[in-house]
């Protein structure tokens, strides 16, 4: 074999190998850019905390008022046992429900027939104060998830968002959301509340 072959395959693995240890440095800073993601892929997407219209406790007015969770993931995750609860203590506990993979369901403070889109509280009054609040969801073992503030609970967490995974950091949001009412009437997923 010439020496200039074995130059060239020389230089050819010290190349591979700069090139792996150029790639290997790079990757922590480029990853270091991107907040983990969350290991549920669950969070609060958006939050309808004054419902449109008057306030006058009607059932229509009380399923205008909702929160939306999201699995960001593809798979499905069991929600059963998992918290929905806002700062005065009202809970609302799932109850045998799978959210499917990168699936929304909405969750309204009025009465109403669960669907696999849409759950229901089944409360009389409104549950999110429309100045200021923060809904706090957690997993069957009590884990925070996720969180979402408004109003002066969004300035006094500094305007930010936690996702449980992110080392409870993240941005909090005050997203009125869509304002339809998508309170379908059909289906068996249960919730109940506390």
């Amino acid at each position: 074999m010439s020496s200039s072959a074995v130059s060239a395959r020389r230089l050819a693995a010290a190349s591979l190998a700069a090139a792996a240890v150029i790639g290997a440095v790079a990757l922590p800073a480029s990853a270091a850019d991107h907040p983990r993601p969350s290991r549920t892929g669950v969070e609060i997407s958006s939050v309808q905390y004054d419902s449109p219209g008057r306030d006058n406790r009607s059932n229509r007015s009380l399923n205008k008022e909702w929160v939306e969770v999201t699995n960001t993931t593809r798979r499905s995750v069991n929600l059963d046992g998992w918290t929905l609860s806002g700062q005065d203590g009202r809970t609302y506990t799932f109850d045998h429900y799978r959210l499917d993979g990168r699936a929304t369901v909405r969750i309204h403070t009025g009465e109403g027939r669960d669907t696999r889109t849409d759950l229901f509280q089944d409360r009389r009054h409104h549950v999110w104060d429309n100045h200021s609040g923060t809904a706090t969801l957690r997993n069957d073992h009590g884990r925070f998830i996720d969180d979402a503030s408004w109003g002066n609970d969004r300035h006094r967490h500094g305007d930010r968002h936690r996702h449980g995974d992110r080392n409870d950091h993240g941005r909090h949001h005050g997203d009125h959301g869509d304002r339809n009412d998508r309170g379908h009437r059909h289906g068996d997923h249960g919730g109940r509340h506390h």
